[in-house]
Order: structure tokens, then C-alpha cells, then sequence
């Protein structure tokens, strides 16, 4: 691979902890990927990351031993506030340590509202750079309402709107995947210091057909987490309605998140129709793929789901809301499918017309060579190596 190294460049990763489940971690640890050969130091400061998962020397580690940040159901807003806090100040604290360190924090998953160690690094004159990884000010509040019902969930939804648009505005920079999530995610005030860039990329050797179509059954399926921005509910919702004309389909549910106890009592209405799994583990995907006649991704809001480039690399069709920078990647009746929302009629509805669509095995096909060459390492290597050579 070229050299992409950035002499001297030492570059500090922020990202909210990770759950404590087995490779809810992959995200992060695949952006250390892409910018492990550009900083000759990475130091990384989250919680709950598995210290044996480092992919190369360099990479200081600086892991706040906490819950992750879920809006756990028994926990109260005040406690849920407190725990926000007190993280915060733990990754300020980590922050302020390393900062004669550093010359570029970056602040990924979670990013956009950690406000506290933003102004840690902007108080030591770092320059700055939020990754929007999730969705923006806009579509967090719509979710968060919806998600949070009376007073608690206005008044939560309203502090995070406010904690990202303060985010967004003292930060240096902004990386967006996508120009039509600078609208969708309310940024266009502060399109003069974004960048368009994506950190995903995939192992093809990994990721690859290893059964077409034909060769599988009829298993529909879901792999992500169980909570209000992902849709679950309509997709639970719309898989009863399905059986009762398509009897033929099962379905897989695979994931964890504060939704599953909802997402557990649909599969027992189901009569055995739905398989309920745990969290796969990350080098265990390909195979469930490659089972899969078709993947749904029922979201409110997305960034760039990694399941979807994954599973388009194994010739696995998808249906998905057009969220985040999913239409950049799936046009529909082309690569794959999309739906007009995420209601369970709409589910149910485009459910059937994918599974009937006369060309699927060449959807399938164009999906593979779209991923192919569009999210390579050495590409997404390169476009950050650009970006952090700019801020010289």
C-alpha cells in the first residue's frame, strides 16, 4: 500500500462508550484502520473498548471504565443526565493529560453532543473535527421524542439539539458522508468547514457471495440494534402482517439494545415465524448474509450502515428507508431497494415487491460491483490522509 503517513501528526480519537457486547466496538476500531497508517500516534479515549482489539502499534488506549450511554429504561433522566456527565468530565479529564500530545482531536460516535471535552480541546487551542456518524441536531430531536414520551423526552430531546448545535459551531471542522445529509442533518449554516468523507470500507475476501439466490431459502432479515432510531417495532409489526399471506418466509431478528424485550414478545406472537438471535459476532456475518433472501433496514435515521455495505458485498439484497446516505449507495429497482418510510403497511407492502422482483439476481450483481469500488481501504485511507494534511 502507498505510504500515507503524515510525518509527526498525532491525533486524538474521542468516542462515547461502547456497548458490552461482542464487537458493538467494530466501528471504532475500523476508523483506527484508516487513520493508523496516516498519525504517527493515535491516542483513543472511550469506554469499555477491549484492549487486545488495537490494530497496530502507536495506538495509546485510554478506556473509561462506565456503562455505555443508552437511555436504559429503568434508569431515571436525572440518573441518565449524571452518567453524561460524569463521562464527559472522565474523557475531559483523559483529554486535558495527552492534549501537549496532540494536534488534531476528532470526535466520532457520539461526538456531536460531548460538549464538555470539545471545549476541553478547543481551551488548549487543538484543532477539532466532528464526525457526524449518526444522525444531526434535527433528526435527533425527532427521534428522541418520539422514543422519550411526556416531559422527559421533550426536554432530552431539546438539551441534545442544543449540545450538537453548540458542537457544531465551535468545532474546526465537520465531516458529513454524504452533501444530502448537510441538509437532512440541518448543517447547512456551516457548509464552509465541512468535509465529505467516509471511513467505511470492507474486506472483499471476507465479504463475498458465497451462495446466489437460488441456493437459499426463504429467510428475511434484521441485524442491528433493537431501539427506537432503527425502526424495529414496524418491522415486528410488518412481519406479522406478512405471514399471514406469504406463509412460505421466515424471518431472523439479530441484535441487542433497550427494545428487545418488546422485540422477544412480537417473536412469541409469531408461532416459530421469527428466529431470535443474540448479537453475531463481526467474523461470523458473511455467513448469515449469505443466508438472508433479502435484509430490511427499517431506520428513522442512518448515517452509512456498515450491515448494508456488507451485506450488498454478499450478494444479499436490501430494502431500506431513505435515511443518512443510504440513497447514495441503493437506488432502488438498481442496487437494491427503497421504501417510502418505514409505516408498517410501507414495510409489508415492499417486503413482497423485492422478494417478487423479476431481476433480483442482477440487483444483487450491480450491488456487489457498486461496493467494490466505492469503499476500498486504500480510498478511504486517502480521502482522510487529504483532509488531515489540509489542517496543516
Amino acid at each position: 500500500m502507498t505510504d500515507y503517513q503524515l510525518p509527526g501528526l498525532k491525533v486524538c480519537l474521542l468516542s462515547v462508550p461502547v456497548e458490552e457486547m461482542k464487537g458493538s466496538h467494530i466501528l471504532v476500531l475500523n476508523f483506527l484502520r484508516v487513520l493508523h497508517p496516516i498519525a504517527e500516534k493515535i491516542f483513543l479515549i472511550t469506554g469499555n473498548y477491549p484492549e487486545d482489539d488495537l490494530p497496530g502499534p502507536g495506538i495509546h488506549l485510554m478506556n473509561i471504565r462506565n456503562d455505555p450511554l443508552t437511555n436504559h429504561p429503568k434508569r431515571t433522566l436525572m440518573a441518565r443526565a449524571s452518567k453524561y456527565v460524569i463521562t464527559q468530565l472522565k474523557m475531559s479529564y483523559h483529554l486535558g493529560k495527552i492534549a501537549p500530545k496532540v494536534d488534531v482531536v476528532i470526535f466520532f460516535i457520539g461526538g456531536s453532543s460531548l460538549l464538555l471535552p470539545l471545549l476541553a480541546a478547543k481551551l488548549q487551542r487543538k484543532k477539532t473535527i466532528l464526525v457526524t456518524a449518526a444522525a444531526g441536531a434535527v433528526v435527533t430531536q425527532k427521534v428522541y421524542r418520539q422514543s422519550l414520551k411526556g416531559a422527559g423526552g421533550l426536554i432530552t430531546s431539546r438539551i441534545v439539539s442544543m449540545l450538537e448545535r453548540l458542537d457544531y459551531r465551535l468545532c474546526d471542522n465537520i465531516i458529513v458522508y454524504s452533501p444530502s445529509l448537510v441538509h437532512e442533518f440541518g448543517l447547512e449554516r456551516y457548509k464552509s468547514k465541512i468535509f465529505i468523507a467516509r471511513e467505511h470500507f470492507l474486506n472483499f475476501d471476507k465479504f463475498k457471495m458465497e451462495r446466489s439466490l437460488t441456493e437459499r431459502g426463504n429467510l428475511i432479515g434484521y441485524i442491528g440494534r433493537l431501539s427506537q432510531e432503527k425502526g424495529i417495532l414496524n418491522l415486528m409489526e410488518a412481519i406479522l402482517k406478512v405471514a399471514e399471506t406469504r406463509d412460505e418466509l421466515t424471518f431472523l431478528i439479530a441484535g441487542d439494545g433497550q427494545l428487545r424485550p418488546q422485540v422477544e414478545e412480537y417473536t412469541n406472537k409469531s408461532n416459530t415465524k421469527v428466529k431470535f438471535v443474540d448479537w453475531i459476532p463481526h467474523d461470523e456475518l458473511p455467513e448469515y448474509l449469505n443466508r438472508l433472501r433479502l435484509l430490511i433496514l427499517p431506520s428513522y435515521t442512518e448515517g452509512l450502515p456498515n450491515i448494508m455495505l456488507e451485506a450488498m458485498a454478499c450478494g444479499t439484497p436490501v430494502l431500506a428507508t431513505p435515511v443518512g446516505a443510504v440513497p447514495d449507495v441503493i437506488k432502488d429497482g438498481e442496487t437494491g431497494f427503497i421504501m417510502e418510510n418505514n409505516a408498517p403497511e410501507s414495510i409489508t407492502e415492499n417486503i413482497i415487491r423485492a422478494l417478487n422482483h423479476p431481476n433480483l439476481e442482477q440487483i444483487t450483481r450491480n450491488a456487489r460491483v457498486l461496493v467494490e469500488k466505492e469503499f476500498t481501504y486504500d480510498a478511504a485511507v486517502e480521502r482522510y490522509r487529504e483532509i488531515l494534511d489540509s489542517l496543516k
